[in-house]
């Protein structure tokens, strides 16, 4: 009676569940499962790798025919051994493209397509991009099952996601959750790539698989996840799939993507250092700093300077450093945009012709390094707008053995006030050949002696 009466409850708490779901308008994935699973496919690698040395038994007639038993007795054979991978994608076209991650089929040397139907295809790579990590792979077929493609632009953060993957080998396994964010660095080669963080379950084997909307709409690519254990631990990222589509074309169409290039290195502690900010005359920390322009770079050409807070680019807000590489990377090289920065606490407006990313425009680019012409080996220039010089950069000498910054404003020096450069030159050019300087120096909001020995 007893058991009857915990089965009675058991039933009518799920019963009870399955109404608070419909009721409070949770979704049903069913139809979108059952619509979408035949267009996602199962991958399956094979390379040849080396394996541990083995030992002497293991050495080919080859070898034994040429060097007899005088082999050393230390001697040890690579052996190759095949490894294989395992990983997910999708049929995005009809006639047999499937989209993927570049990790899943980097160094393959056989790549199977299985279908859930259990059709098997040798799949043939047609390009990879390490940078966006996708790859796209085609089989021969006609009328195959694709998906749709959708707009990740307008994906918002809450809304609902699942995906379809192998994880650990279960073929088209579920998973469902929320978008928590858009727009996530991982730096790395994946810079260029601003991830969809969900909280879908994503494990190995999922790799490569499509993320969907509610309208069954594909909008992302899993690609990655957040771990210390190795599994899932409730953070999983996705490739936004505007982004791979034009990754995607590129590799279809040339074998090669092309992005753009501004040529500026960023100072990436700037965003959270509020009181580097107000040294530059900013309320907030935002925008992306530049700590170098690199010469002969689309950059320089177009005037930007080391201090210069990009705060917008071809119309798109840059609120962090980490904003800025994913932007200049979808601008087609050629193009002509506006940024907007900030210089000495005023917006000004410059326009940028966008250059190539490739080994050749970085070979040919080296960064400005201005040479300080002064005992303490600093770079500086005028305040703007303040009294004092700002120091751009600081060099190896004793001005950095002191503790000197660069951003340090400073204000007086040898008890003389420095308002210019000129004050500064003309200080520097009277220092004695030994003994020291006392500096008086601005740092954010705080004010910093330094005490800095000449030899």
């Amino acid at each position: 009676m007893a058991k009857r009466l915990i089965l009675l409850i058991n039933l009518q708490f799920i019963s009870a569940s399955m109404t608070y779901a419909l009721s409070s308008g949770l979704p049903d994935f069913t139809q979108l499962v059952e619509d979408q699973s035949p267009s996602v496919v199962k991958i399956s690698t094979q390379s040849t790798r080396k394996a541990v040395a083995q030992g002497r038994e293991d050495v080919p007639e080859l070898f034994r025919y040429f060097f007899g038993d005088q082999l050393p007795d230390d001697f040890n054979y690579n052996q190759p051994q095949p490894s294989q991978g395992l990983g997910s994608g999708f049929i995005y076209s009809e006639d047999g493209y499937i989209l993927t991650n570049n990790h899943v089929v980097e160094g393959a040397d056989k790549i199977t397509v299985r279908l859930t139907n259990g059709d098997e295809y040798e799949a043939e790579l047609i390009g990879a991009d390490s940078a966006s990590d996708v790859a796209v792979l085609k089989v021969e077929g006609d009328d195959l099952p694709a998906v749709t493609l959708g707009d990740s632009d307008a994906l918002k953060v809450g809304e609902w996601v699942l995906a379809i993957g192998s994880p650990f080998n279960f073929e088209y396994s579920v998973t469902a959750g929320i978008v928590s964010a858009k727009g996530r660095a991982l730096g790395g080669n994946d810079r260029y790539v601003p991830f969809i963080q969900t909280d879908v379950a994503i494990n190995p084997g999922n790799s490569g698989g499509p993320l969907f909307n509610l309208d069954g709409d594909v909008v992302g690519i899993n690609s990655q996840i957040y771990t210390r254990s190795g599994g899932f631990m409730g953070v999983s990222f996705a490739i936004p799939i505007n982004i791979a589509m034009s990754v995607a074309e590129q590799l279809v169409e040339t074998g090669e993507v092309q992005r753009g290039w501004l040529g500026v290195e960023m100072y990436a502690a700037f965003n959270d250092d509020l009181e580097l900010a107000k040294s530059l005359g900013l309320e907030r920390a935002e925008g992306a700093l530049v700590a170098r322009v690199f010469n002969n770079s689309p950059a320089d050409k177009a005037g930007l300077q080391a201090n210069d807070v990009i705060i917008e680019l071809n119309g798109n807000t840059v609120q962090r450093y980490s904003d800025l590489p994913p932007l200049v990377g979808a601008i087609k090289p050629g193009e002509t945009v506006e940024a907007t920065i900030l210089r000495d606490g005023k917006e000004r407006k410059v326009s940028v012709t966008i250059g190539v990313l490739n080994e050749s425009s970085l070979a040919s680019s080296s960064a400005v390094n201005p040479e300080a012409d002064n005992p303490l080996n600093i770079v500086v220039r005028d305040a703007g707008g303040k009294n004092g010089v700002l120091v751009e950069q600081v060099l190896e000498g004793p001005a950095k053995r002191a503790g000197m910054r660069a951003n340090d404003i400073i204000t007086m020096m040898r008890n003389e006030f420095v308002r210019t450069k000129d004050d500064f030159d003309r200080i520097m050019s009277e220092l004695p050949a030994n003994g020291a300087v006392a500096v008086r120096i601005i740092r954010g909001n705080s004010i910093v002696y330094l005490a800095i020995p000449i030899k």
